[in-house]
């Protein structure tokens, strides 16, 4: 049974500005690094945010003392999505910002969240989304977990509070699992997790008022060759577009439609 807590929560929630799917992608520059002109919050923070403000919610909300800060890292455009994040409910922002982060791969991207967060002061809980809508990798949150030296549990499907422990629901293919780990911890949380909250006009104004923190690599003692092309694990070697998709096959039946699917799926070795 879950036990009854008042004690107030420090709660992070990680969000990312992601491209907007209604417009073309672009890679720019020799890192090739994905153009983030037209962005917005990535979907999946929104149950992450979410879960966050029903954690605190539960325990009395901002009233009581709970914290909820959505961080974000990246470039002016960033914003956006602290800003977001601000309008669904999260009670502060904070925006990492520096030409230094440019191109930075999951690892200096871990390093340099994980030097926000420690700044900010040891939080109860992370959450963050399963993934993000552009990279699909869900390598942040476990190398975030592993620098911060705290238990992670990713994946969860449903999640909950019991005094000082989290638990957490894992859906697997064909079974489930249940995840427990001592605060401090990160989660990430699936798009089965909850429903998110929409921005109504009240929360847009609210927003306006809420306090954002910008940050940059000197107020965190990091050093730009630490982060950006220069402190990645990784490189791209090489991007190109996707080809334009071709006219498919036209079958006419004129009476031997079976025997011409026979044969061109036999050509496409899918027999």
């Amino acid at each position: 049974m879950q036990q009854p807590a008042t004690t107030p929560l420090n709660i992070v929630v990680l969000v990312k500005h992601v491209p907007d799917a209604q417009f073309d992608r672009h890679l720019n520059g020799p890192g090739h690094i994905l153009d983030r002109s037209e962005s917005i919050l990535s979907e999946l923070d929104e149950y992450a945010i979410e879960a966050a403000l029903q954690l605190a919610e539960a325990r009395g909300g901002e009233a009581a003392g709970n914290q909820v800060t959505a961080l974000a890292m990246g470039p002016a455009p960033a914003a956006n999505a602290v800003r977001k994040a601000l309008q669904i409910g999260a009670y502060a922002g904070v925006h990492l910002t520096d030409e230094a982060l440019a191109g930075s791969d999951a690892a200096a991207t871990s390093l340099a969240l994980a030097a926000a967060i420690r700044h900010l002061g040891e939080p109860d809980l992370i959450v963050t989304g399963m993934s993000s809508t552009d990279g699909e990798t869900s390598l942040v949150p476990a190398q975030l977990a592993e620098r911060l030296g705290i238990a992670q549990l990713t994946f969860a499907a449903e999640l909950e509070l019991d005094g000082d422990v989290v638990r957490v629901r894992r859906d697997g293919d064909s079974f489930s699992e249940r995840l427990e780990a001592p605060l401090p911890a990160l989660v990430s949380v699936t798009d089965q997790a909850n429903d998110p909250r929409y921005p109504n006009f009240k929360g847009i104004m609210a927003a306006k008022k809420k306090p954002v923190t910008v940050l940059s690599l000197a107020d965190l003692g990091l050093a730009p060759e630490q982060v950006g092309a220069a402190g990645s694990w990784t490189e791209v070697a090489a991007a190109a577009p996707r080809p334009p998709r071709g006219q498919g096959t036209v079958i006419s039946d004129t009476g031997d439609a079976g025997v011409q699917l026979v044969d061109f799926l036999a050509a496409q070795k899918l027999l």
